[in-house]
């Protein structure tokens, strides 16, 4: 095998080489895009359904929201 040969042969093994880590990062790329699309959909009907949870549980009574003020005191008073 001649030295052209040889620089022929490394030239096709490197642009093969090339060809297969673009097309590896190219999938790659497309791929964690569209789990991020599937992530962010899911967030956003999960961030709903608690919304939803959260406006039933907003009813507070009397004596929940006497709680709640006492504890806030409380802390006040032992960090100022």
């Amino acid at each position: 095998m001649t030295i052209s040969e040889m620089m022929g042969q490394s030239g096709v093994l490197t642009l093969l080489g090339m060809g297969v880590v673009f097309l590896f990062l190219i999938v790659m790329i497309v791929v964690v895009t569209r789990v991020g699309k599937i992530i962010h959909a899911a967030e956003v009907d999960r961030k709903v359904n608690q919304n939803a949870a959260v406006e039933t549980a907003d009813v507070k009574t009397p004596q929940v929201t006497a709680a709640i003020i006492a504890a806030i005191n409380e802390y006040r008073r032992n960090n100022p």
